[in-house]
């Protein structure tokens, strides 16, 4: 069993911080650079969709309905798109556009479009109200927030649990401010925390009492098929649900194929209720003629079905499931025991979030940095960039081969020991 270190003397930790130096200055000194800031797919992930660089070509980029995709047209995406990924964000053709290649390009429009025009015919822009406040359950995705900051809105810390946002604080907060126009959600396999939300926060999400009418609920279903076992982590429907709670129109949900065929080439897409999406086209026709069908049509002769984008995905966890597994594997052997950190042991997703000792968060990610290894800027899974306790840090080991995987985390382990004896030192 591993010695709590807050049970330890002075002198015993003293003697593992020398120990800890000396395998710290010895990976220090392979002048190694690694980067494990960002969830992104590597090149082997990359590969797996390598076909869709020649499956359309001139003999076959016309639709079923003979629509020609390299021409203008089609403002919410071709037929056969719409068909495939309303399947695979559970909602009907009518209930969902599919466009270019980034849900955050989308999302960012959609909070663009409630700024200017408002979210409905009759409600009043955004951006003419005196504040707008948007509930930001943290940890969190740090991109989600940026768009808040650079939008001057107002954003609202809420604690994330095991089961997703604090719904109490959720609730208090909806039902007695109006300036309190939305929440970000990532429901299955949350960044950074993996967390997936329960039914009961789905129903509460959606049936709660806001005191504004036209609140949204900001449904970032990222990593929707994103499984690393083969029991997938089962979600409920939010938009059915806010149907059955009668408030249809107060989601807006979102995905991509960024981490399913190729991060900067896929497709996005937007769903929410027929309403919603009518209002959102109606809109977007000031912006753009179309998307790139092609791309689109190149997604859908790949796929085919749903059960084609299941299957891709298992090669992907093929690939990225012994990653994650050296990363518990080392933070099990060098923390476990200590009380010092804990971390998150996500079925699903791209990240996994460590929590430190209070205040010691940013020392380790400095630490880790002056020996070669980059990580997620500490405080980034909060609004402002400012984590209260400045304790989270944010691994995605995605990107890196294993044996550099390998490497940074155990890397890691040791300046969170390093960093958490000074700490208790000084106690």
């Amino acid at each position: 069993k591993m010695p709590d270190f807050n049970q330890l003397s002075t002198p015993q930790l003293q003697q593992i911080k020398v120990d800890l130096f000396d395998r710290y200055n010895e990976i220090k000194s392979r002048g190694i650079a690694l980067d494990i800031t960002r969830g992104k797919p590597c090149p082997e992930q990359l590969d797996l969709s390598i076909e869709m660089l020649y499956i359309i070509n001139s003999r076959n980029y016309l639709t079923a309905d003979a629509v020609d995709c390299r021409n203008y047209g089609g403002l919410d995406g071709i037929p056969e798109t719409k068909e495939l990924f309303a399947q695979y964000l559970e909602v009907t053709p009518e209930e969902i556009i599919i466009g270019g290649n980034s849900s955050l390009n989308m999302m960012h429009d959609a909070f663009m479009r409630a700024m200017v025009k408002g979210i409905t015919e009759d409600s009043p822009p955004w951006g003419k109200l005196p504040q707008v406040k948007f509930l930001c359950p943290s940890p969190g995705y740090d991109r989600h927030f940026f768009i808040c900051d650079h939008l001057d809105i107002e954003m609202i810390t809420v604690n994330m649990n095991d089961t997703g946002p604090d719904m109490d604080q959720v609730e208090a907060l909806v039902a007695d401010d109006e300036g309190v126009k939305g929440i970000w959600c990532v429901p299955r396999y949350s960044n950074p925390t993996g967390v997936v939300y329960s039914d009961e926060v789905v129903e509460r999400l959606a049936a709660m009492k806001t005191k504004t009418n036209d609140f949204r609920i900001f449904w970032d279903n990222a990593y929707a098929v994103h499984h690393l076992d083969d029991k997938p982590a089962r979600l409920k429907n939010i938009l059915a649900t806010c149907k059955q709670a009668g408030n249809p129109e107060r989601v807006f949900i979102f995905g991509s194929t960024s981490k399913i065929t190729f991060a900067g080439s896929g497709v996005d897409m937007m769903a929410g209720s027929a309403e919603n999406m009518a209002m959102t086209k109606k809109q977007m026709a000031f912006q753009t003629i179309g998307p790139d069908k092609l791309n689109q049509l190149r997604h859908v002769t790949f796929f085919k079905n749903v059960a084609g984008i299941e299957d891709h995905m298992k090669k992907h966890a093929d690939i990225l499931k012994p990653k994650f597994e050296a990363v518990q594997n080392a933070l099990d052997k060098d923390l476990a025991g200590k009380n010092i950190a804990e971390w998150s042991r996500p079925r699903g997703g791209y990240f996994v979030s460590i929590d430190t000792m209070e205040g010691c968060a940013a020392a380790v990610v400095q630490m880790a940095a002056e020996a070669g290894v980059k990580l997620t800027p500490a405080g980034s899974t909060f609004p402002y960039l400012r984590d209260p306790f400045d304790r989270n840090i944010r691994i995605a080991p995605s990107f890196p081969p294993l044996e550099e995987i390998e490497t940074a985390i155990q890397l890691v382990a040791i300046c969170i020991q390093l960093v958490s004896i000074e700490k208790i030192m000084t106690m």
